[in-house]
């Protein structure tokens, strides 16, 4: 009889799975789960209730929902929904005060509301936004005195107390705004200093400063960018040497204290990407090695310990796959595609602490607007896996314990949490409950390093069973 192979599915936190495993004697029922140690694995999202499918929308995290809002629907819409990943079911969105329909605007998250800002709409671009309140259901209109001029596919940031928008300015070239809800006010950003203004650039927050790299002007595709200093109301351009070559629709994180960014296309799309530390202001190339295939337009989320980046067209398809780029070891690390949201470009994505959510966007045609999406659970998965398999020996029980990879050395055996072995590190090994029944909790660790397995949990049923 062929054994089940253990798999992670998130849904509210928990995984289960029922597995028979066959021994010389007679089949053992026992249930093994892993609680809390999903990795690599999709769920998709319920369509039940969700908005319309659109693309060139967007999407924030709040801390227990992704809200989305606006896009292009079949026509520039201003409605949205919450999405709540632990009831897998959505709300829609209160349309009483809200901004009017859009797409290709900002939005951001302060703690409370979202703010949108920005895009083009019926009457063309917009200098308007508003605030919503997810815990009221309600729309705040924000002011327009010392707004920005109206634009649209700029890019905004949330520093802790004001958002800042910069980048396609129309006609008025280097411009930006930092808007602070607590008075409901505008401040204009420099220009002293100011890079080229831009469309299709990115954006990141470092904790002091924001930022800005890529994009396309009149003149051309751009490797250059700015740090905007809103304490000192400054811009410091950022180097040029040894750079990504110029690039537009990439995508950019924030990891640590570096932006990485990755992907997008000049005159063809591309699979790598840099690293730029403002702290020295120099850049280090990422490794293309098990790098995803180039594409522009994908998404891409900070995991905390690695850049997820996901979906995006190569100009003749869409993509259904992604990869998990490691900084700390430059290295990639494919996505599975198994479950997987269908390809799809001009779609968002939002890292919640323990998946990312992606949402929304165009299918292979690019015609088909989408109201479909996934959760990735994209944990760092353990050093090595472990499963379990539960035998019988006339009537005394044992668990038959197999993990990889094994290196050879020695390794601790837990049963509940305490140490019941120790023994060589080649892979296998037997935990003799004999007459034993009940749950048993089992992992793994090296003795030299202290890395530990995933844990499995065996019930073990009576004799009768």
């Amino acid at each position: 009889m062929k054994r089940l192979r253990l798999t992670c599915l998130a849904l509210g936190g928990s995984l289960s799975a029922l597995v028979f495993l066959s021994t010389a004697h007679r089949t053992l029922a026992a249930t093994s789960d892993q609680p809390n140690e999903c990795f690599d694995n999709w769920t998709g999202t319920t369509t039940t209730n969700a908005p319309t499918g659109r693309y060139y929308h967007t999407a924030v995290w709040t801390g227990s929902e992704m809200i989305v809002w606006g896009g292009n629907d079949n026509g520039f819409s201003n409605t949205g929904g919450r999405y709540n990943p632990s009831t897998n079911s959505w709300i829609a969105t209160s349309t009483t005060n809200a901004p009017t329909s859009r797409q290709s605007h900002t939005a951001i998250w302060t703690g409370t509301e979202m703010i949108v800002w920005g895009g083009v709409g019926d009457s063309g671009l917009l200098n308007t936004g508003g605030r919503y309140n997810p815990s009221t259901d309600s729309w705040t209109p924000i002011s327009t005195t010392n707004a920005p001029s109206a634009r649209s596919l700029h890019t905004a940031i949330w520093t802790g107390s004001e958002m800042i928008i910069w980048g396609s300015g129309t006609g008025e070239p280097r411009t930006g705004g930092r808007y602070n809800p607590s008075t409901d006010s505008w401040t204009a950003t420099s220009t002293t200093n100011a890079p080229a203004d831009r469309q299709f650039h990115t954006a990141v927050w470092t904790g002091s400063e924001m930022i800005v790299w890529g994009g396309i002007t009149n003149s051309g595709i751009l490797n250059s960018g700015g740090r905007y200093n809103p304490g000192m109301d400054t811009w410091t351009a950022t180097s040029t040497t040894d750079a990504p070559t110029a690039r537009t629709t990439h995508t950019a994180a924030l990891a640590g204290n570096e932006m990485i960014v990755w992907g997008g296309n000049e005159h063809q799309t591309f699979n790598t990407g840099g690293r730029y530390n403002p702290s020295t202001d120099s850049w280090t190339a990422t490794s293309t090695t098990n790098a995803p295939l180039p594409r522009s337009y994908p998404t891409s989320v900070w995991t905390g310990t690695e850049m997820i980046v996901w979906g995006g067209s190569d100009y003749i398809s869409v993509f259904d796959t992604g990869g998990r780029y490691n900084s700390s070891t430059d290295s990639w690390t494919p996505t599975s595609t198994t479950n997987a949201p269908s390809g799809r470009v001009f779609h968002t994505a939002v890292w919640t602490g323990s998946e990312m959510i992606v949402w929304g966007g165009l299918n292979n045609n690019f015609v088909d607007r989408l109201n479909t999406g996934g959760r990735y659970c994209g944990q760092p998965g353990p050093p090595f896996i472990l499963d379990a398999r539960v035998r019988r020996q006339g009537s005394k029980r044992f668990v038959a314990l197999t993990w990889s990879p094994a290196d050879g050395g020695s390794i601790n055996v837990l049963r509940n949490g305490m140490v019941v072995d120790t023994t060589d590190d080649d892979g296998a090994a037997q935990d003799k409950l004999w007459n034993q029944t009940g749950t048993f909790v089992y992992q793994v660790c090296e003795t030299d390093t202290g890395d530990c397995s995933n844990q499995v949990r065996v019930v073990v049923r009576g004799s009768g069973d």
